[in-house]
């Protein structure tokens, strides 16, 4: 495990805050540091170039943290406040102020831990009725989400085969770690005579306005039951995993559902969505975007075990997590 940055170092001081924290915790992403603070989060982009996300310019940072902010107030206007610079002024490193602009941070509100999802699925203390709310936000949030002939050839089938190829191509290093050889060949070859078989329906989908600016990374750790429902963290680093069906986003979290083991759940948050949409086409293309959809998991917690500066027993994790969100992605055939 490689020793921190030095501004992440610095940012673990409360005194570098214009609040004055009692205490500083620091939590990692492959993409980012979050400075979790009392009453505020500070996310902090890593100057990583990831294939799918480039962040290696501070212009670059600066830009995305914007765009984190605007997408994001679409489903949580309360929660996402400002970005905001990191300096360096008479040698201290703070947030905010005048001085050379070393970093950006995206800050945040602190969201209650006890309001996740994932929590509170952990918990057994999700029912029904809170699911069926869920489907139903995200129902009026994509019938106001934009669209148009940009946004609606993501659905095209030339960007499904390049999101899916992309895909097997990125974890083919993983096999014989997080996949076996013959898991990926199955999965491989599902996803790609679905979509041969099926390319009337995928085109159907775009001319009928379903691929919309949608949250792009729509699981149980981005929603918290606090005052309303508050779904944050969309993907603000790459357009292509945002314009998606609707299907695609209704199926990520009812794969998360069903990674939980909580298939009831499940089901009743894709018939809720189905019921209030009027969408039924959707559930001819659940299993083939819920297998998709987990093998992106299952791909990003490869990525995660390639850190430098994750602990051994943090590797470790990971990558068991990974192998599972493969072997539910495989369920799915």
């Amino acid at each position: 495990m490689l020793e921190l940055p030095e501004l992440v170092q610095a940012l673990l001081n409360p005194k570098a805050y214009p609040e004055s924290p009692k205490g500083v915790s620091l939590k990692q992403t492959q993409m980012s540091y979050l400075f979790l603070t009392d009453d505020y989060v500070y996310k902090v982009k890593k100057p990583v170039n990831l294939g799918y996300l480039d962040y290696t310019t501070l212009e670059r940072r600066h830009y995305y943290s914007l765009r984190e902010v605007e997408l994001n107030r679409r489903l949580s206007p309360d929660t996402y406040l400002a970005v905001v610079p990191i300096v360096r002024l008479k040698g201290n490193i703070i947030l905010g102020g005048q001085g050379e602009v070393m970093e950006y941070a995206v800050k945040m509100r602190r969201l209650p831990q006890e309001g996740m999802m994932d929590f509170l699925l952990a918990q057994n203390q999700v029912t029904t009725e809170m699911v069926a709310k869920v489907a139903q936000k995200l129902v009026l949030f994509h019938q106001k989400a934009e669209t148009n002939a940009e946004i609606s050839a993501f659905g095209g089938l030339g960007t499904i085969v390049q999101n899916t190829s992309e895909n097997f191509t990125q974890t083919e290093k993983y096999i014989d770690n997080t996949i076996s050889k013959t898991k990926y060949q199955r999965i491989k070859d599902y996803t790609e005579s679905f979509v041969k078989h099926k390319a009337p329906l995928f085109h159907k989908r775009l001319t009928s306005g379903r691929i919309r600016d949608c949250h792009g990374d729509l699981h149980a750790a981005h929603i918290c039951f606090t005052d309303g429902i508050c779904i944050y963290d969309c993907i603000e680093f790459n357009d292509r995993f945002r314009y998606c069906d609707v299907a695609s986003e209704v199926a990520f979290l009812a794969m998360d559902l069903d990674h939980h083991g909580c298939g009831e759940l499940s089901e009743s948050f894709v018939n809720t969505y189905v019921n209030e949409s009027g969408d039924n086409k959707l559930l001819e293309l659940l299993n083939f975007y819920k297998c998709y959809r987990a093998y992106v998991r299952g791909k990003v917690e490869s990525f995660k075990s390639d850190d430098p500066y994750i602990s051994e027993e943090e590797r470790a994790k990971v990558l068991a997590v990974a192998k599972r969100y493969f072997e539910l992605a495989e369920s799915y055939i």
